[in-house]
């Protein structure tokens, strides 16, 4: 049975005040106005209807949801229809309910409506665009959040320790030191096969090279895989557990080549071993981007990139020497010892991905309240076989579809495998023509590692040149756009040409004195480095939380190219001498040039029409309105608290006898909204007079008949 306005009054109020607001019930049943629709009832939202994700039926968007409001929504709408039976009793000596506040409340329900059925529409697209980039989405990108209550979303609170940028410096320091050790590590154990091939060819009677090279060819293949498996899997299960379980793989992995019985054993548990070492090629600078501020993103690029970009320098130095001095089975027990230290190092590192810290926060806050209203917008209700699935794929999808990647990754791929080509080209160049030792040769590298330590050490040099380029700032953000770093990839991609073509034409004869080609070795490591660093941070800046698959596929193609290119190295060399195979390269990467030049110009509009990095905004967009909508529903609920308690004052005031009948309880039966129970009163009507909730600041209050709550 539906009790109307109308029948609340005439049973709240006294007869004495019913014969006084006759005339006022004749007036308003003349021009009678349609009762505000009832309050939704009070009921928990069910856990299975958490969001929708790119799998789900659409065509549930288009029924009437089933999810409820939160009891802090229906508690102001209770509490704002007890209000207006309050008011009533209060002034029920001198007038009845007027009906322009009846009028305000049916206004009030009417824009509750219709932001309810904005925030659907936005929903429905939000699914929709999600549905269409189906392909490269992970549960980092869902942002679906209909149906779920803003206040208890999962987020980092301003300052928060949990934040890893908002570690401390030193432990943060202390993290990009071990990623950088044990990237050093898994790199160095790539070039140092180098050194040792002569004596593998010794030990197993081999004569053909190219065989005896396929060690790094496995290598680098590996690294290729493996960053294409490891780096979405650290997006779906976080860095930290993918980074313990590789690298101790990794590191058993170096005992059957520390102990081999034949080279075909080598060049086969060498892949597996890279496979599983790639986790750090891949991740560590997703690492950088989890913990770093974004002001100094590129300063904690180079830092991190130091020993790295020397283990391809270091690699043949240590390699070469313990094979001159202790053989070729003890280069491979210096790696394992240097690969137990960086096990150790990375145990000390907490979880540095954002979105595996909110999910993880999310699961702990419902199960130490109960509540399942707590949730993350990284929450994902899909089977992780489908999960994997997509992630794997996705460095595949975007490097076939982005031309972002296509233009970088023919850039890095070159100039990645032309480095490798020098572990080839500097033994032939300085053992069999200058007559150096094998540990000799590895000296010869460190041309290329003072390089690469300047082009780091001058890292506040170039970020000066970047924030001089204001014409490629953000506007919204103030801060330089991924196009300003592709004005030092154009200063590296330069040096790197230069370099390379510098050594080719002074490397031989033997007349010219050994240091000139080392000498320019510096400017081409210092190339190398550059392209490397500030490619990897456009390609971070660009992809946002994407950034590890979108390195993941540079990764992968770069490395592909540096493992073939080595096999066909030495006949090269030899047949068409050093100098004319070296200008041939040199010549290659002069033709690369114009490729950062284009992304400095025109880089913003090629990321304009990317799709991906276009849903991204979209999405960030949408969930920002979403955001600030919350944001402006809950300071309009606190605005109405405040007012609702001055005008409750101020009818007290006009009113004592109802304020002395309020005391001695001579009014409506009592509720206690908060647990979504309540009594009927003897009229029939449930009427809240009393509910406790948290305040605006966190404060418990009890609010009496008639007050708003949040």
């Amino acid at each position: 049975m539906t009790t109307t306005t109308g029948d609340i009054m005439a049973k709240i109020l006294d007869p004495e005040t019913r014969d006084t607001s006759h005339q006022q019930q004749q007036q308003q049943q003349r021009s009678p106005l349609p009762p505000p629709p009832p309050p939704p009832p009070l009921q928990d939202r069910p856990a299975s209807n958490y969001p929708l994700s790119s799998t789900d039926d659409l065509s549930s968007l288009s029924k009437p949801p089933i999810n409820k409001p939160s009891r802090h929504r229906h508690a102001s709408s209770s509490s704002s229809s007890s209000k207006s039976h309050g008011s009533a009793s209060a002034s029920a000596s001198n007038t009845s309910l007027s009906s322009g506040h009846l009028e305000d409340l049916q206004q009030n329900q009417q824009q509750n409506q219709q932001q309810h059925q904005q925030q659907q529409q936005d929903e429905i697209a939000s699914i929709e665009n999600a549905t269409r980039l189906s392909t490269v989405q992970t549960r980092t990108s869902t942002f679906s959040s209909a149906s779920r209550p803003p206040d208890h979303e999962v987020v980092f609170a301003p300052n928060d320790p949990a934040n890893p940028k908002n570690w401390p410096l030193w432990y943060r320091c202390w993290t990009i030191f071990a990623c950088s050790y044990s990237t050093w590590v898994v790199v160095l154990y790539s070039s140092s096969y180098t050194a040792i091939v002569p004596g593998l060819m010794k030990e197993y009677h081999v004569t053909n090279q190219p065989v005896a090279t396929l060690g790094l060819t496995t290598y680098l293949f590996g690294l290729a895989i493996g960053c294409l498996a490891l780096a979405p899997l650290s997006e779906l299960y976080g860095r930290r557990p993918i980074y313990l379980m590789s690298m101790g793989v990794f590191a058993l992995l170096i005992l059957p080549c520390a102990m081999p019985s034949s080279l075909a054993e080598i060049i086969v548990v060498r892949f597996f071993g890279a496979l599983f070492g790639a986790v750090m090629v891949s991740n560590s600078p997703a690492t950088v981007v989890d913990i770093a501020n974004p002001d100094y993103l590129a300063l904690c690029m180079s830092v991190i990139s130091i020993a790295p970009l020397n283990g391809p320098v270091t690699g043949p130095l240590i390699g070469g020497f313990a094979y001159q001095y202790l053989g070729f089975r003890w280069a491979n027990w210096i790696v394992l010892i240097l690969a137990g230290a960086a096990v150790i190092f990375m145990a000390t590192i907490r979880e540095t991905y954002a979105p595996a810290i909110l999910r993880a926060k999310a699961a702990r806050l419902r199960k130490e309240t109960g509540d399942d209203r707590y949730w993350s917008r990284f929450d994902q209700k899909v089977s992780t076989l489908q999960l994997l699935k997509t992630n794997l794929s996705r460095p595949f999808i975007l490097a076939a579809t982005e031309p972002i990647l296509w233009f970088f990754n023919t850039w890095i791929s070159l100039v990645y495998a032309i480095l490798y080509l020098c572990f080839v080209a500097y033994p032939i160049v300085f053992k069999e023509h200058r007559g150096w030792s094998t540990g000799q040769v590895g000296l010869a590298f460190l041309g290329m590692g003072c390089g690469t330590v300047a082009s780091i050490v001058l890292e506040p040099f170039w970020r000066s040149i970047i924030n001089k380029r204001t014409s490629k700032f953000d506007v919204e953000t103030g801060r330089p756009a991924p196009e300003a770093q592709a004005y030092i990839m154009t200063i590296g991609a330069i040096l790197t040409a230069f370099g390379q073509l510098a050594f080719s034409w002074t490397c031989l004869p033997v007349s010219i004195h050994w240091i000139v080609p080392i000498i320019f070795g510096v400017p081409f490591g210092m190339g190398n480095t550059i392209s490397f660093i500030y490619g990897s941070n456009y390609l971070a800046g660009a992809y946002g939380l994407y950034a590890a698959s979108a390195l993941a596929a540079n990764s992968f193609l770069r490395s592909v190219a540096g493992g073939v290119l080595p096999l066909a190295g030495p006949s090269m060399y030899r047949n068409l001498t050093p100098q004319i195979a070296g200008t041939i390269l040199g010549v290659l990467e002069v033709l690369l040039i114009p490729i950062p030049i284009i992304f400095y110009k025109y880089g913003e509009r090629i990321r304009g029409r990317s799709r991906v990095i276009r849903m991204m905004r979209e999405e960030q967009a949408r969930e920002d309105r979403r955001r600030s909508r919350g944001v402006k529903e809950r300071e309009m609920r606190g605005g109405g608290v405040l007012a609702a308690k001055d005008e409750d004052e101020k009818n007290e005031e006009s009113n004592p006898r109802g304020r002395a009948e309020d005391r001695e309880g001579g009014g409506v039966e009592s509720v206690d909204t908060t647990t979504g129970e309540g009594e009927v009163s003897g009229e029939g009507v449930v009427v809240p007079s009393t509910l406790t909730t948290s305040g605006m600041f966190g404060e418990k209050t009890t609010k009496k008949m008639g007050d708003e709550v949040v």
